[in-house]
């Protein structure tokens, strides 16, 4: 029996390692001169092939065009951007004038010319009748003008007459010669009640001059029934609730009276106003077309609005001091809103009813009135001329009531 101390074990492994390395060289020296001598048989092959493994064809098309690139030939492309908006555009455009607003000097302030333009602002064929075709804008735009001229899309320059205006939903028609007026220059008018917040719209006009005349902006309808209010009299206090259509499509100075149209190029709005303030950006304001057609008809028929009216002058409440309140008109500590009744003018219909100065009128045909804009919306915007309307009112502390048959403001 033999017996291998450590050292014999350790040659013996030593003794196989190196049997193993020299197998593993002398297999791969092998392996490199096979695959050597492979390559060398294959390459001729290989370089007689039309295509390579794997290789791409060029497409004839773009060996055209690289041949062109690199000859210096040029081609047009025609590329069709018709879209749903330049379609409307094309539609409307037309209908959408420039209006310019003439002042005449007296002669001590006469310089070069006699006639001063005052401003520009924009407008809409929104009818032709007969020979003459009439134009919506906003009282602003018109206001103090001692002559008006209209310059059509095609820059042709007419003179315009003045058919009335409205200081409360700044509003003015105006009458042209209609003669050289086209049928596709009338503006189609379109249904401001199915607006929706995202809606896109696209305004028209001429903002900063007519040398910007047709400039068109793109946006949607922000909100639908805003009030937004107005200081019809520049006293510092709110006369009224515009009723307006508030878009972030730009609208600037010169904007005003121009076309708001949706998506099919229906007149949908009458630009009015922007908020300009540092902080605030893309809040531009539109009549609605449904609010302003009863108006537009109103002044092209009458030369005003037919409005119901009272025959009272009025204070608001919240204006009186608290002491007046309870000491003076007798109200109760609870009601510190409605109007106060300053003067009634004789034989009006208030007079007739029996309403008296000092009277505080609180509601309106069961409607709570809290400020005076509250009393004109309703009678504005709720009754007509000759209409009945019941009057909530205290005196003297007393709550009563009465009826008063409603007349013409022409006539007051």
């Amino acid at each position: 029996m033999g017996y291998y101390d450590d050292q014999d074990l350790n040659r013996e492994g030593r003794g196989k390692q190196k049997g193993n390395r020299g197998g593993m060289f002398l297999a791969g020296l092998l392996g490199v001169v096979f695959g050597a001598i492979m390559i060398i048989i294959a390459l001729p092959q290989l370089h007689n092939l039309d295509v390579l493994p794997y290789s791409i064809q060029p497409d004839e098309d773009l060996k055209e065009t690289d041949e062109a690139y690199h000859n210096g030939k040029t081609s047009n492309v025609s590329v069709d951007v018709t879209t749903d908006i330049t379609k409307a555009v094309e539609k409307s455009s037309d209908s959408v004038v420039g209006i310019s607003n003439i002042r005449s000097q007296s002669f001590w302030g006469q310089t070069e010319s006699q006639d001063q333009q005052a401003g520009t602002g924009s407008g809409v064929i929104y009818k032709k009748a007969g020979n003459k075709a009439y134009i919506v804008t906003n009282n602003h735009v018109i206001e103090g003008a001692d002559q008006l001229e209209v310059t059509l899309a095609d820059g042709t320059k007419v003179p315009a007459t003045l058919r009335g205006a409205d200081v409360w939903t700044d509003l003015a028609v105006l009458e042209i010669d209609g003669s050289s007026i086209e049928k596709a220059d009338v503006a189609e008018i379109g249904n401001s009640d199915e607006l929706k917040a995202g809606e896109p719209v696209i305004a028209i006009g001429n903002p900063l001059g007519l040398q910007f005349s047709g400039s068109v902006t793109q946006g949607v309808v922000s909100g639908v029934e805003r009030t937004i209010p107005v200081d019809i009299n520049q006293d510092g206090m709110e006369d009224w609730n515009a009723e307006v259509l508030q878009t972030d499509a730009a609208i600037n100075p010169g904007n005003s009276g121009g076309a708001l149209i949706n998506i099919s190029g229906q007149l949908v709005g009458i630009n009015s106003m922007k908020i300009a303030q540092e902080a605030v950006e893309g809040i531009g304001l539109a009549i609605p077309i449904n609010y302003a057609m009863p108006i537009i008809e109103d002044l092209e028929q009458y030369g005003e609005v037919k409005r119901p009216a009272m025959g009272v002058v009025l204070e608001d409440v919240n204006r009186i001091s608290a002491y007046h309140q309870q000491e003076t008109l007798k109200l109760p500590k609870e009601v510190n809103y409605g109007v106060m009744v300053r003067q009634v003018v004789p034989n009006s219909p208030a007079a007739q009813a029996g309403l008296q100065e000092m009277d505080v009128i609180v509601e309106l045909d069961g409607e709570k009135v809290e400020s005076l804009i509250d009393l004109r919306k309703h009678l504005y915007n709720k009754k007509e001329v000759n209409d009945q309307m019941k009057v909530t009112y205290y005196r003297n502390g007393e709550k009563q009531e009465l009826t008063m048959k409603l007349t013409d403001e022409s006539r007051m």
